[in-house]
């Protein structure tokens, strides 16, 4: 039997497993990444649950108050329905989508910040046990989205240099993985907050 007859053929073979096992780990490590990347939107989502879960209680809370501004309660009741009705796709997030998505949650903040700065005019509610409660676990959630989104930009940024450097980026196209967007500030925030007093 000559082996040099068949040396092609084996050539051939050990091109093309090498070939198929170096595509299918391009494929399955951005499967991974973006499995990484969906669950931290997830995360990010349950954060922002959580406080619109904690205002519906805090609007509740305020109504009991007979002469508190209506504006202002329907001002957080209204961002917190258009906040709410913004649903993004974590395995297509656009930035337009995020940037809509951000937007909406910026009238929440807002509003929000409007309703509680408003209440230094009540005292009765100021003291009320469960504003306070309500109050506090507000700021804690504040906290967790912020670490949410920190960590969604963590797990975006290695999704998205893998589908993007070469020759990755040759074969994430055709496997359709496409480039994820960042959560960015909220337009005006590189500004100094103006205090009056």
């Amino acid at each position: 039997m000559d082996f040099k007859k068949f040396l092609p053929w084996i050539i051939a073979a050990v091109l093309i497993i090498g070939i198929y096992s170096w595509v299918k780990g391009i494929n399955n490590t951005a499967v991974t990444l973006n499995q990484t990347v969906e669950q931290s939107w997830g995360d990010v989502q349950t954060a922002y649950q959580r406080r619109n879960d904690l205002i519906g209680n805090l609007v509740n809370t305020v109504k009991g108050a007979a002469d508190f501004e209506k504006s202002t309660l329907t001002a957080v009741i209204e961002a917190r329905a258009k906040a709410t009705s913004v649903k993004i796709d974590p395995a297509n997030i656009t930035p337009e989508q995020l940037a809509e998505f951000n937007k909406a949650q910026s009238g929440v903040s807002s509003s929000l910040s409007r309703l509680l700065v408003t209440v230094e005019a009540y005292p009765d509610l100021k003291a009320n046990q469960n504003f306070l409660k309500l109050q506090d676990e507000l700021a804690s959630t504040e906290n967790q989205i912020l670490t949410a989104r920190t960590r969604f930009n963590e797990a975006v940024k290695p999704y998205n240099s893998h589908i993007k450097t070469f020759p990755n980026s040759l074969f994430a196209g055709m496997f359709g993985f496409k480039e994820k967007a960042y959560f960015n500030a909220v337009e005006g925030a590189d500004k100094p907050v103006e205090v009056k007093f």
